[in-house]
């Protein structure tokens, strides 16, 4: 492995740790929500509240983040996410009461939008185009594996707050554990701040900042001298290109001719979130303890949540390119519907007291379930939708197209995420998991139906089958 392959993978993985706090982040809360609510005498919505809320606040900086970072530096806008991270992680687990707790949750959130879009495009504008897509790749990796490392810390800091050790009496660890799960975060995201420090800025960033000289200087680290300087001709090329055209205007997604791309585009980014992947992601725990399994034992089956998601992540990397987008959709998908329905056969056929009181459940079978969504997930609509997104739209629209199939997939989720108590409280496990089962046989029709393939095939010749 040469040096310059070794600079930008050292650069790549420290940057993609934004990935790994967004995920950290986003799925902690799990381990938290059954201690909060009957500390803070929550409902059932305040309760979904306090997961959604990130959702929200993620959005919105997901839409701010690309053009701050045109005008700060990618570097500079990933350093402000760390902070934020920072300050999120302390803010909570110090939190008096319920609407402090959302307000750090919330600041966390925007951490979280900024390090999901710019920590991809500065790997992407950094990595030479023969190791690029591995590069980008490893953003996406460390998002699955914050999300098991969450479960795993939720899990060891509820066993060691049990123990008898005198580290664990010390810091209180049974008495504020969740505390403890939110602001262990904190660690992560003060060593990704000073680690940014050791990377350098993006070299397009610093040519579209008129900075060719030190543009020209990263980029020979990274490919060689004469590479560099055809990469710093193209850069210039593309940027003076990007000038002359307009922005499409968002209307351009309504014409007639974008119907069938956009119906495609729509309807995977509300499948991929309708079908309540992250109301396993962020109530995990709780889900398990409904049963009857205890809530040691619900934390340990969260961590195999995080382990089986890894796993399968890794193997749908492995296979897009070789088996295509469609097969592992359409199998995900019925894994998927499968396991819902499996799930709400589990719930349905536990027996209860007249007083409400759980009798008997088949708990291995709930497992089961929870871990087969989860693989089915991870093998189909996790990484597959965004590699479907960057080729079914058109060049000349595909900024705006991703910016607003990504806003309803967001939004999804955020309202997925919110009414989750509600629906257990009121509809029951049985009915909700259901529902998510009959939305994945809604979305097996569709992309058995109307998705092409689109291995293998180039972005104008998709265009030219998809739009004319």
């Amino acid at each position: 492995m040469t040096a310059s392959t070794l600079y930008t993978i050292r650069v790549a993985m420290i940057v993609a740790l934004g990935g790994f706090l967004m995920g950290f982040d986003a799925s902690v809360i799990s381990g938290v929500v059954g201690f909060i609510g009957p500390e803070f005498e929550l409902s059932k919505i305040e309760l979904g509240w306090a997961v959604a809320s990130l959702t929200l606040t993620s959005t919105l900086a997901m839409m701010v983040a690309g053009p701050l970072s045109d005008r700060l530096g990618r570097r500079l806008v990933l350093r402000i996410a760390a902070v934020l991270f920072t300050l999120s992680a302390v803010a909570s687990a110090v939190a008096p009461d319920y609407a402090t707790l959302v307000a750090a949750r919330m600041l966390g959130g925007f951490g979280v939008g900024a390090a999901l879009i710019i920590a991809p495009v500065y790997i992407a504008e950094l990595a030479p185009p023969d190791v690029r897509g591995r590069m980008v790749s490893f953003n996406q990796l460390n998002i699955v594996i914050g999300i098991s490392v969450a479960y795993f810390s939720n899990y060891l800091i509820l066993s060691l707050g049990q123990s008898d050790l005198a580290l664990a009496q010390t810091l209180r660890l049974e008495e504020w554990n969740w505390r403890w799960m939110l602001g262990v975060e904190a660690l992560p995201a003060v060593f990704y701040f000073f680690a940014l420090f050791s990377v350098p800025e993006s070299p397009r960033w610093l040519v579209m900042k008129g900075r060719d000289e030190k543009a020209l200087n990263i980029m020979e680290k990274v490919s060689g001298q004469e590479e560099a300087v055809k990469e710093l001709v193209a850069v210039r090329s593309s940027l003076r290109r990007e000038a002359g055209e307009k922005q499409a205007p968002l209307k351009e997604l309504f014409q007639p001719a974008m119907r069938l791309v956009m119906t495609i585009g729509i309807s995977v980014a509300i499948l991929q979130q309708i079908t309540g992947i992250n109301s396993v992601f962020f109530y995990a725990p709780m889900i398990f303890e409904q049963s009857g399994i205890g809530t040691d034992a619900a934390f340990m089956q969260a961590v195999l949540v995080g382990i089986v998601n890894l796993v399968f992540t890794v193997l749908a990397i492995l296979l897009i390119d070789k088996l295509g987008r469609r097969p592992l959709l359409g199998f995900g998908l019925m894994v998927i519907a499968a396991c819902m329905m499996l799930l709400a056969y589990g719930f349905g056929s536990a027996t209860y007291s007249e007083a409400g009181e759980l009798l008997e459940i088949n708990s291995t079978l709930i497992l089961f379930g929870i871990l087969g969504f989860v693989a089915g997930f991870a093998l189909s609509l996790g990484p597959v939708m965004w590699v479907l997104f960057s080729e079914l739209f058109p060049n000349r629209v595909r900024g705006v197209a991703i910016s607003f199939v990504g806003l309803i997939n967001s939004t999804v989720s955020f309202l997925v995420q919110l009414v989750f108590p509600w629906e257990l409280e009121y509809l029951g496990n049985s009915m909700t998991f259901f529902i998510y089962g009959l939305f994945a046989i809604v979305g097996l029709i569709i992309v058995l139906k109307i998705m092409p393939e689109t291995k293998g095939r180039s972005l104008e010749e998709l265009e030219a089958e998809l739009v004319g």
